[in-house]
């Protein structure tokens, strides 16, 4: 089964910037109003487009499961705003989270 994510964001042109600059992540730009950038089997479309007649909200955190936590976190880590460190978690994953340039918040776990 696979998930595909449509958000608001503020700004297009600084959501491609922070998704490929920051966090590495692939963008392909669909059309004026709308990208997707994709990553460790993610996949997240962003547009302009206030399709839903409400403010930009969001609330809960995206989990993505990468093959090496540590080494995104070291490779990221000074380009973002972190919501929390790397840590092992009493529930038992290994992760870091940060809160993205549109205010979601997307947290970075150990994969398979």
């Amino acid at each position: 089964m696979s998930l595909s994510l449509l958000l608001r964001c503020q700004n297009l042109i600084h959501t491609r910037d922070y998704y490929r600059d920051a966090l590495e992540f692939n963008v392909t730009e669909t059309s004026d109003l709308s990208l997707v950038i994709s990553r460790f089997d993610v996949s997240i479309m962003f547009t302009e487009l206030n399709l839903w007649e409400n403010d930009l909200q969001m609330s809960g955190t995206i989990y993505i499961s990468v093959p090496d936590v540590d080494r995104y976190f070291a490779q990221v880590k000074n380009k973002v705003d972190l919501a929390w460190e790397l840590q092992d978690m009493p529930y038992g994953t290994r992760e870091f989270a940060l809160r993205d340039c549109n205010g979601y918040y997307l947290a970075f776990m150990q994969g398979d």
